[in-house]
């Protein structure tokens, strides 16, 4: 079974910084993508960072330079560290895992992380709020 748990979520300043926590239980054996996605009240979820299983990260336009996505292998942890926070970066965070997705190419099958928010785990989440 799958299990993802959140924290560090909070309240900070605009321009503060937070670390978000994933503790990831997952199949041993399989390929899995880790990913943080976030959705504000109103809004729709979006992809905010992507770890593939190759060690590739991908963010989106909003949070590059700002966030950054990071994975302890040894506590099967997923981190976000957000710096420079501004008000539009407030929701409730995510963290989301799917096994690895398979595509044929000329020379033969490979693996790759989608950057979608079609990911069949999800954590509880934990909520982010930064004021002006």
């Amino acid at each position: 079974q799958v299990q993802l748990v959140e924290s560090g979520g909070g309240s900070v300043q605009a321009g503060g910084s937070l670390r978000l926590s994933c503790t990831a239980s997952l199949y041993s054996g399989n390929r899995f993508c880790l990913a943080w996605f976030r959705q504000a009240p109103g809004e729709e979820r979006e992809g905010v960072a992507l770890f593939a299983t190759d060690g590739n990260t991908t963010y989106a336009d909003s949070v590059k330079g700002r966030f950054t996505v990071s994975k302890d292998q040894a506590k099967n942890t997923l981190y976000l560290q957000m710096n420079s926070l501004k008000p539009e970066d407030t929701a409730m965070y995510y963290c989301a895992a799917d096994q690895e997705a398979k595509r044929w190419t000329v020379t033969g099958s490979e693996g790759y992380c989608p950057w979608n928010t079609n990911y069949k785990y999800l954590g509880q989440g934990t909520r982010v709020t930064v004021s002006s």
